[in-house]
């Protein structure tokens, strides 16, 4: 084949390479624009044959009454302070614990990492039932700590942490150890700027993840007030099955945060990742 025939052969891979890319790309945005759109419909608007693809007439009713009938404010400010508490708490714990199996020599330290990494292949519903158990001991049970207590240390977030903290040189770490710095001032002057990376990375898939989470809430939370978005939208879902504008305006307002924050981390988030499982 000549060199312009393979040319145009690279050409016509590439074009429908890319076409098949924005075509996947459509079907994946397209039932999040419609789920926008609908929640601006008038009542009943989105139920009709076929469904309209925009509002005859837009209008903002579904967020008012969210926010003032179904008072879904609560439960986005519940939401927030579970996500963010999870979030430092998980970067605090799965940091140092990270830091400490790759660099910090103790007895045990290979045994006890390789039985936590055996437990990646135990699904999270497994250990629900113990867990909520241990917590109402300690009566926990409808508390925001017995709902961030499971986010604090994650297997997944430790063995990212160590991944990436392998790739620290220990001269690095002896030289301080030399001029006199102690554990937590290496941790926090020399290891917790080079853990940057992985850190963006935990905290928005630990962001994401306390987020949208649904089971473990509606397990250990019984009191309505005290419901995430996600706990509360479910609720809501069950008394007006019929308002499907009012459903997709619910939706909105818990799919654009962590839509959000993905979005304007997700360079340093893809890239975290895969620094983490390629280091050491």
């Amino acid at each position: 084949m000549s060199r312009g025939g393979v040319r145009a052969t690279r050409l016509l891979g590439s074009i429908l390479l890319h076409g098949a890319l924005v075509a996947g790309a459509l079907l994946t945005i397209a039932p999040l624009a419609w789920m926008v759109s609908a929640s601006f419909m008038r009542p009943g608007e989105a139920s009709t044959y076929p469904p309209p693809l925009l509002p005859a007439h837009a209008t903002l009713e579904h967020y008012v009454a969210l926010f003032t009938r179904l008072d879904l404010a609560r439960n986005f400010a519940n939401s927030a302070i579970v996500t963010v508490l999870a979030t430092v708490g998980s970067l605090t714990v799965n940091a140092l614990a990270g830091f400490a199996f790759a660099k910090l020599y103790f007895r045990g330290r290979d045994p006890v990492f390789a039985a936590l990494s055996s437990a990646l292949v135990i699904p999270a519903q497994v250990g629900m039932l113990p867990l909520f158990l241990l917590l109402r001991e300690m009566g926990l049970v409808n508390t925001v700590p017995g709902v961030v207590i499971p986010y604090l240390a994650s297997v997944y977030g430790i063995f990212l942490v160590r991944q990436y903290a392998l790739g620290i040189p220990d001269a690095l770490l002896d030289a301080a150890r030399v001029d006199g710095a102690g554990e937590w001032r290496i941790f926090w002057s020399v290891v917790l700027p080079v853990l940057r990376p992985i850190l963006v990375t935990l905290a928005t898939f630990t962001f994401l993840i306390a987020w949208n989470d649904f089971l473990w809430p509606l397990v250990i939370l019984t009191d309505g007030s005290k419901y995430t978005l996600p706990v509360a939208l479910a609720n809501l879902s069950g008394e007006h099955v019929q308002d499907t504008e009012l459903m997709m305006a619910g939706a909105v307002i818990t799919v654009l945060p962590a839509l959000f924050v993905f979005l304007a981390f997700q360079r340093v988030y893809v890239r975290g990742i895969l620094a983490g499982g390629l280091k050491g």
